[in-house]
């Protein structure tokens, strides 16, 4: 746990959806922020907005990341990292490109393992900081449709697990943030019905409040923590109805072209 006010925090794709609203709400307790994102235009124009620092960050790229981590640390040493970054691809698994979810994995688990390795050992040292993982409640719940990204996301939850495990007795904390569904574009064109929507700026707090508590695990909204446990126990063919039920039929289904400015972007990017 740490205290927030004067905290050197670094947010990885910082520049819109859940990592803006994450830097706006750690700037306004007090944080220094540095933003790092492939779209260095994105980013620069929220740190300008923010009152924070933007720089290029590819998080697929270890020497990447290390140049970004390295060029924060520059004015102290990191109090905070948020492991961020995500995209979400939809559709058939074996229609989609292969190539295209290996990226995903990549950037969404890859990139959460490259971060947290690169930034524990200094803190590990200081007896002093604090890593969140944002993971998704598509990492205790599976949807068809976003098969890999359901498995990205299980793999952020078991790696933090047992990473925190390690952590026991050092001083250092590592908290687990797992949202429902939330408004920005990686949910755009997604049929959500009667499931639990979010605002970026509910997640953001969740991630920000997770410094100071230091908690494992937090499911936002906290009531579907049970969530999880109800998969694993209930009958896959009654999962499935209630499934159904609550999206009227389309659970896991999506409009296309909703999504394509949100899919040119992530492979522009």
């Amino acid at each position: 746990m740490i205290a927030l006010n004067n905290a050197r925090v670094c947010v990885t794709g910082g520049a819109r959806g859940i990592g803006r609203a994450t830097v706006a709400e750690l700037i306004r307790r007090g944080a220094t922020v540095w933003i790092g994102d492939r779209d260095l235009a994105a980013a620069q124009e929220t740190a300008e907005a923010l009152g924070a620092h933007a720089y290029y960050l590819d998080v697929t790229d270890e020497a990447s990341f290390k140049d970004y981590l390295r060029a924060a640390s520059e004015h102290g040493p990191i109090d905070m990292l948020v492991n961020n970054a995500g995209i979400q691809l939809m559709g058939h698994f074996v229609d989609q490109d292969l190539a295209a979810l290996q990226r995903e994995l990549a950037i969404n688990l890859g990139a959460t393992l490259t971060g947290s390795h690169l930034v524990l050992p200094s803190m590990i040292e200081r007896g002093r900081g604090h890593i969140v993982n944002v993971a998704s409640m598509a990492g205790k719940v599976t949807t068809p449709g976003i098969a890999t990204y359901c498995a990205s996301k299980y793999g952020v939850v078991a790696l933090s697990r047992a990473i925190r495990a390690e952590l026991a007795g050092t001083g250092v904390t590592l908290s687990t943030i797992m949202p429902a569904a939330t408004r920005t574009a990686l949910t755009s064109g997604v049929r959500l019905r009667l499931q639990p929507t979010l605002d970026p700026e509910t997640v953001a707090a969740a991630i920000v409040d997770s410094a100071e508590h230091g908690r494992g695990e937090v499911t936002v909204p906290r009531y579907l923590a049970p969530v999880g446990l109800l998969e694993e126990a209930m009958p896959s063919k009654m999962m499935w109805r209630l499934k159904r039920f609550i999206s009227g039929g389309d659970y896991g289904s999506y409009d296309p072209s909703e999504r394509q400015a949100y899919l040119e972007r992530t492979r522009s990017s």
